[in-house]
């Protein structure tokens, strides 16, 4: 028996658009349904089950299956999971109002662009960012997908295919063994310690999904996190909705070099003065501008 939920989002809404916002669809547990126009994935409950959740769109919003009856706490996580994970409560007819008047960002509103994939939980996508930093993206798609077959809990009708580990399970491993199987090197250190600080309680990560600190004191605190450093700060505020600072990295550097400054070597404050006018819609100005050099970049 399939259970199936229906989910909507304010308007304008693209599951597509949603997809393909960033890479995170091609890091497991994701996995894009080309065929069905969404995707898959393998979530882990708190009432201990591992499923397949297949989304697609539906109407003006999407549409959730899961190949298995879930009782009422199980449907509810699963509606809050996707319904953050695609932002689907998000309104961004202020940032559409100004981006109206951007010739490089006169497309967003059409595209219904704005939202970025999230994990359904801030631990997952914290690990996941840990993972991008001095890497190239196959390196971080290698050591996502060890990560999962290694320590995330399998799925009952499909033991080949895992759900990304919890943090007690990654608590309950080591350094070596980060290093070794996982092949994570120098950031095996800092995911040990996040699992272990969030396993213990001492770390409640997930409150800061809906937390009305100022982002100033949100960037502090996700700065404070070991293997976070700016650019992940940047990153991980972006996919909680802050997106008051632009993720600084080589390609950032490279876009705005060659947008502005005929190829000349740049760094953060000509980055972030390149987007100062878009205020608190700063980093999603970066994220989807039309850039003129995107192809040779």
């Amino acid at each position: 028996m399939t259970t199936t939920l229906t989910l909507a989002a304010h308007p304008p809404f693209s599951l597509p658009a949603v997809i393909k916002s960033h890479g995170w669809i091609q890091l497991l547990p994701f996995a894009e349904d080309e065929s069905a126009g969404g995707f898959r994935y393998i979530a882990h409950l708190d009432s201990g089950r591992v499923v397949t959740l297949r989304v697609q769109t539906a109407g003006d919003g999407v549409r959730v299956d899961v190949d298995t009856p879930l009782d009422a706490a199980e449907r509810a996580q699963v509606a809050q999971a996707i319904t953050w994970m695609l932002g689907l409560e998000q309104d961004f007819s202020a940032f559409y109002a100004l981006a109206r008047q951007e010739p490089k960002l006169a497309h967003v509103e059409a595209r219904a662009q704005g939202r970025l994939l999230r994990s359904p939980t801030l631990f997952e996508d914290t690990v996941k960012t840990i993972l991008t930093t001095n890497t190239a993206w196959g390196g971080t798609r290698r050591m996502v997908s060890a990560l999962v077959a290694e320590f995330g809990a399998p799925l009952p009708d499909d033991p080949a295919q895992h759900a990304f580990p919890t943090p007690a399970r990654l608590a309950a491993t080591d350094d070596a063994t980060l290093r070794d199987v996982a092949r994570l090197g120098y950031r095996a250190p800092y995911v040990l310690a996040l699992a272990q600080s969030v396993a213990s309680g001492a770390l409640d990560l997930e409150a800061l999904q809906g937390t009305d600190l100022p982002t100033a004191e949100l960037h502090k605190r996700l700065l404070a996190i070991k293997g976070v450093g700016r650019y992940a700060a940047a990153s991980l505020l972006m996919l909680l909705g802050r997106y008051d600072f632009v993720p600084v990295d080589s390609w950032a550097r490279t876009l705005v070099s060659r947008e502005w400054h005929d190829g000349q070597p740049v760094g953060a404050s000509e980055i972030e003065a390149a987007f100062a006018d878009w205020g608190p819609w700063k980093g999603l100005a970066y994220w989807f501008w039309d850039w003129d050099h995107l192809s040779d970049a």
